[in-house]
């Protein structure tokens, strides 16, 4: 089969709609918001990685994690270690009793730089560390889950035990991770100040950059054999099993994939905040995130990515006027999407929008062919010799 070219694609309903989202995210958003406003949405858009790993893994495989947070925060304090160890120079820290190591080991009378700290001063085992160790629990947690066929439910609650198990962790070991409040205090990268505007804005299109290639990957294994077996694999999984396929391999395998999805958002977020803290780790956050999958819509992956603009838009607004109500308002959000339209904005779209676009857009129905003409049939009646035609 010939396959078609990118140009048709962008040609096709799918592509325009990716070229609306790059039409918004990379000209109007920065046109019309100023800095400030324009890394908000930078940070926004570092949970859109979670939400697209999200609608691959439980969107189309039907694997619902309510850990996603767990490996946004490993993506994000891999990036932060670099950060904090390129600002504890020997000289920039001269002041402290032991130089050369972050302020808050210091602080807790630790001595000596730990050994998993030492190969975070290279930047490209950070970028690799950023894919490789979210990627590497969620291969862990993977092969012990779904070689034991642990799905649904219990799994969902083992990920969000798991959130909480880690969020403990980083906060008690406080002379290594920071504790409650992080490692912070981020201010460049090789050098390159973060914290400007202009540092600000280029981050932002980085992002937006990374995204896309996500989105391409993402969009890549949904469209091949193996999207198609997860889909099938959704419904009737038990059909596939017995069809010789395995069916655990495939769940790790997505598993994984939409983990390093969020490190790589974690790593963004870093760098568009400064900082990283447990906060982002834990359950309460794993839900949010669940949220922009769902109000997006859980079986699109550029509902995904507007589910969590909308989301994290809507939450800074509301939570400016009413900080305390927004932990309420995003459970009534979440029951309401789930009992309204669980198809998400997506769904929604999908039945009422895009009938008035193929009403606005479509082309002239094409000429009917000709009804053809019916086969004549011959007398068997005579011989074949004198057998003639009937109309």
């Amino acid at each position: 089969m010939k396959s078609s070219s990118p140009l048709s694609w962008l040609k096709s309903r799918e592509g325009l709609y990716y070229l609306a989202l790059a039409l918004l995210l990379v000209v109007i958003l920065p046109l019309a918001l100023d800095p400030f406003r324009l890394n908000m949405v930078g940070k926004y858009l570092t949970y859109a990685f979670v939400a697209i790993g999200l609608v691959m893994c439980w969107g189309k495989a039907g694997i619902l994690s309510l850990g996603q947070g767990v490996f946004f925060g490993l993506g994000g304090y891999c990036m932060a270690m670099f950060l904090k160890l390129e600002a504890s120079t020997p000289e920039a820290t001269a002041h402290q009793s032991t130089p050369g190591i972050p302020d808050f080991m210091d602080w807790n009378q630790v001595t000596a730089l730990p050994w998993f700290w030492e190969p975070f001063h290279s930047f490209s085992f950070t970028l690799i560390a950023v894919l490789l160790v979210p990627g590497l629990l969620a291969f862990i947690i993977g092969v012990a889950m779904f070689k034991r066929r642990v799905s649904g439910v219990y799994f969902a609650i083992i990920t969000q035990a798991i959130a909480s198990i880690l969020t403990i962790l980083i906060i008690g070991q406080q002379g290594y991770t920071g504790g409650v409040n992080g490692i912070t205090d981020l201010q460049t990268l090789m050098g390159w100040s973060i914290r400007t505007d202009a540092a600000k804005t280029t981050l932002y299109f980085v992002g937006v950059g990374t995204l896309f290639v996500c989105l391409f990957v993402a969009r890549w294994v949904q469209n091949s054999k193996f999207g198609r077996i997860l889909v099938a694999m959704r419904d009737q999984e038990n059909r596939v099993r017995f069809s010789g396929y395995d069916v655990a391999a495939f769940k790790i395998f997505i598993f994984c994939l939409a983990a390093m999805f969020a490190g790589v958002g974690g790593a963004l977020f870093t760098l568009q905040v400064g900082f990283m803290s447990p906060s982002f780790v834990g359950i309460v956050p794993s839900i949010e995130m669940v949220v922009f999958c769902a109000l997006g819509g859980r079986y699109s992956l550029l509902g995904g990515v507007y589910g969590a603009l909308l989301v994290n838009a809507a939450k800074s607004g509301f939570s400016e006027s009413f900080p305390e109500l927004w932990p309420y308002a995003m459970g009534a959000l979440f029951i309401g999407v789930v009992l309204a339209f669980p198809n998400g904005l997506a769904g929604l779209y999908r039945r009422y929008v895009m009938p008035l676009e193929d009403r606005l857009f479509s082309r002239k129905p094409a000429a009917r062919p000709a009804k053809p003409e019916p086969a004549r049939r011959e007398d068997k009646t005579l011989p074949d010799h004198l057998s003639v035609e009937k109309p």
